[in-house]
């Protein structure tokens, strides 16, 4: 994907920017009550702070485009936003507005569509880089195939699952913004590639990461199949469940060094 009329648009600078909008709403009042966050969490399993509150408990701090959750008694403040919808372009620009409050650690965990013949629902993979066939990253950076997740911080909550006794893999991700346009084709051509997921937000967040110098990095939770190049769901959502709230307590634990 390109700029055709502004092929340069990546270098040039925005009229609008984060630092702006965060700026307007403490003007106004309407910043989340919480100390500047360190870590963000982007959930989209939206139900799992209130779930898990017996566990990792939090307080509703306010909204920006999102619910944004305070973890309390965190060692270093964790936000935790949910209920923002889905894809690269409302994650980069929360992303943006977290990082002009202070968040220096960003983690993104979703489900996605799995690709490869060996995956299964429930089965957790880091997404170590992430193919770009967004939208939202292209007016970011010049073109290039894939965009790199923190190295580190992958590693770090790879092991962080682990240690609660759940299996994970790392691998690529492709982040789509259309979900219903991924074709037969696309899928052969990224499984041959041993693109492992496919998603709508990963691309949008390391793309962030990159500009503004922060560790992100995504996890997803295999839910349903391309891999035989149809639309597969699983029979039972336990497995998805179960991996779902590991993944959440690994990322607050990780999100709070």
């Amino acid at each position: 994907m390109s700029f055709p009329n502004y092929p340069d648009k990546h270098q040039n600078g925005s009229i609008l920017t984060a630092e702006q909008i965060v700026a307007y709403r403490q003007r106004l009042g309407r910043m989340p009550k919480m100390d500047p966050p360190h870590g963000v969490l982007f959930c989209l399993e939206r139900g799992l702070p209130k779930k898990m509150g017996w566990r990792i408990p939090v307080r509703k701090a306010g909204s920006m485009n999102a619910d944004v959750h305070a973890v309390k008694k965190a060692k270093k403040p964790v936000a935790i936003l949910t209920n923002f919808g889905g894809g690269s372009p409302i994650v980069a620009e929360l992303a943006e507005e977290m990082a002009v409050m202070g968040a220096k650690r960003m983690i993104l965990m979703t489900w996605g569509g799995f690709l490869q013949p060996d995956l299964k629902p429930g089965d957790i993979v880091v997404c170590d880089q992430a193919i770009r066939d967004d939208g939202a990253s292209q007016h970011y950076l010049a073109p290039e195939k894939y965009i790199q997740a923190d190295g580190a911080l992958a590693l770090e909550l790879a092991e962080a699952i682990r240690s609660r006794g759940a299996a994970c893999t790392s691998g690529t991700s492709w982040t789509t913004d259309a979900p219903y346009r991924e074709t037969e084709a696309e899928v052969r051509h990224y499984q041959a590639e041993g693109v492992k997921v496919v998603e709508m937000e990963s691309a949008g967040l390391f793309t962030i990461g990159k500009v503004r110098a922060l560790q992100t990095v995504s996890v997803i939770v295999c839910m349903d199949s391309l891999a035989n190049g149809q639309w597969q769901v699983p029979e039972r959502l336990d497995a998805i469940q179960r991996s779902l709230e590991t993944v959440y307590a690994a990322a607050i634990d990780v999100l709070q060094r």
